[in-house]
């Protein structure tokens, strides 16, 4: 009998079971710490890894599968031999911890991002297939929010996925999700992006046989033709979301048919609920209503159909697909995932085999560390929604496809997301501190605007380009002086340093300059930053414009809303809902 099946998986590590034999050379399992206790399976010493390295085989014992050794070539610093684990390196706690941070956030990675309790398998890595971008993302970083695209494609590769649809497909960009990563860790938004949303793709430059191809932008074309189409790769569609959101995205992730019904199938099914009862032909989903646990060729079905649910459209397909990502979040992160060695085996496998990334997620290790970033969102603080949109008004009534930005609502969730502004209720009562806090900041800060304006012929300033446009010292000292009369004013180049934010530093004595500059360009009073000594009469003031400045005369800084406008489609992660 076995940890798992004695009751004590909070007890023993399996890994720890794995013992050298000096006799053979080779390790093997024992369950016991009786010499007498019979040997129930043996792996061979691990070896250095190659390009043909295969997955281990899960031994043959009572347990469902036990991961392999870490004695002799394991991760950096695990102990030798089949003793007691040194104080303060093992121990219950913190293999529920390691259990919690590997398993629950491999919902979080794409359901699945390829970690599991025992993803330092080096062979992994070889699981895993790289695309170089060429620069389209700039990577995840620490104290930084973090956005991840995840995509589907509808790429028909794969065993049994040949007969459905186009088989024929050079793989679009089906199902697309921006996942939006707060800060502060607390929370996270996923945003759909509809298939069929005619927007604007531009020119990005791909990696042909080692050569770099241009593939010229198209206007007004659907969005899922960003990848695939004419030879472009996912860093198109990088750059097509960060034209859309204004967001920059960080690193991609992209999966085809296979991911689902494998990661459906490693964590012994996704439950899901139906309103009614469903029989599409297409799909080939054929369910009662009620629930069920789906996993396999029927998970794929339920992600695929359009003609069972609501007005039989993509849009509504991608609400049922947000039901089933945020079921399966919260079935990784259930009880029976965390301490099942046998799923976590199959989910690291699983997931591993489904994933293509950019360089900057490359690897297991790079992984593991965008995994810790996520490892304490609670599903509860993740928030699916969709990018606003309405029928395309140059269609026929009769004949509506596609779709375009609706961007009364739009526009205030994107800024939402881009303020890292949560849609879920996270800690409410900090959350309350800290808008007081920040309402009491920002008073003191508006107060700066208040008194004389200097005329427009007194105002002295020196321009910097700190992260705006390129030559935008330039224009912003031509539109001063042509359009505002600020004769006084000189073109500095760039900044010695980026700056997120525009800013206006000014002395005591310059304050009504500061007011009269900060209503010609839009500047919020978050960008007046006044000096604690006065200057001298000729004495400039400094402008530096930052990454948020796009042209002159256009406002700047406006505060991000706190709350989603009305009527937008939202779920949260930890609700159960059933598809109608």
């Amino acid at each position: 009998m076995d940890a798992q099946s004695r009751g004590r998986a909070d007890e023993i590590d399996p890994a720890d079971q794995w013992v050298l034999n000096p006799r053979t050379g080779n390790y093997e399992l024992q369950l016991g710490r009786s010499a007498t206790q019979r040997r129930v399976a043996s792996a061979p010493r691990r070896t250095r890894r190659s390009s043909t390295t295969t997955a281990p085989a899960a031994p043959a014992a009572p347990s469902p599968a036990v991961p392999k050794p870490r004695r002799g070539g394991g991760l950096p610093g695990a102990r030798r031999g089949g003793g007691r684990s040194r104080k303060g390196c093992g121990g219950p706690d913190r293999r529920k911890r390691l259990l919690t941070v590997t398993g629950g956030t491999l919902a979080f990675l794409l359901v699945g991002g390829g970690v599991g309790s025992y993803l330092y398998y080096e062979h992994l890595n070889d699981n895993l297939k790289v695309i170089d971008t060429g620069g389209a993302g700039g990577g995840f970083k620490k104290d930084q929010p973090i956005n991840i695209l995840v995509i589907g494609t509808d790429k028909r590769s794969g065993k049994g996925n040949e007969g459905y649809g186009d088989a024929d497909s050079v793989g679009h960009a089906d199902t697309t999700i921006l996942f939006h990563v707060s800060k502060d860790r607390s929370n996270a938004t996923a945003l759909s992006i509809p298939r069929d949303l005619i927007t604007d793709i531009p020119a990005c430059p791909t990696k042909v046989d080692g050569s770099v191809k241009e593939i010229p932008g198209t206007r007004g074309t659907r969005f899922n033709n960003s990848l695939g189409q004419e030879g472009r790769d996912p860093g198109c569609t990088m750059r097509t979301v960060k034209q859309l959101t204004g967001l920059d995205v960080d690193n991609f992730m992209m999966v085809d048919f296979n991911a689902v019904k494998n990661l459906s199938t490693a964590v012994g099914g996704v439950p899901v609920c139906l309103a009614k009862d469903v029989n599409d032909r297409d799909s080939k989903l054929n369910l009662k209503a009620g629930e069920h646990r789906l996993e396999g060729e029927q998970a794929l079905a339920f992600v695929r159909t359009r003609h069972s649910f609501g007005n039989e459209s993509d849009l509504d397909r991608i609400k049922t697909q947000q039901q089933f990502l945020g079921s399966m979040m919260r079935e990784m992160k259930s009880k029976e995932t965390l301490t099942s060695p046998k799923k976590f085996f199959s989910l690291a496998e699983a997931a591993t085999k489904s994933l293509t990334v950019d360089q900057g997620l490359g690897s297991i290790g790079k992984l593991t560390a965008l995994a810790g970033e996520l490892k304490d969102i609670n599903p509860k603080n993740v928030t699916f929604t969709t990018l606003p949109v309405i029928d395309n008004p140059n269609e026929p009534a009769n004949r509506k496809a596609t779709v375009v930005v609706n961007s009364a609502q739009a526009d205030p969730l994107l800024q939402m997301i881009r303020g890292d502004v949560s849609l879920t209720e996270v800690e409410k009562k900090e959350q309350a501190a800290k808008d007081a806090a920040e309402a009491d900041a920002k008073n003191k800060q508006d107060a700066l605007l208040q008194g004389n304006r200097a005329p427009a012929g007194d105002v002295r300033v020196d321009v910097y380009n700190g992260g705006g446009p390129p030559g935008s010292a330039s224009t912003t000292l031509t539109w001063l002086q042509n359009s505002k009369g600020v004769y006084k004013a000189g073109n500095h180049g760039n900044a010695s340093a980026r700056l997120a934010a525009t800013q206006l530093e000014y002395a005591p004595n310059q304050a009504d300059q500061a007011r009269a500059l900060a209503d010609m360009m839009g500047l919020p009073a978050s960008a007046l930053k006044p000096g604690a000594a006065d200057a001298g009469p000729k004495t400039p003031m400094k402008l530096t414009l930052g990454a948020d400045f796009k042209e002159p005369g256009t406002p700047l800084g406006a505060a991000a809303p706190q709350q989603a406008p009305e009527g937008v489609q939202r779920v949260e992660a930890d609700k159960a809902v059933c598809a109608k």
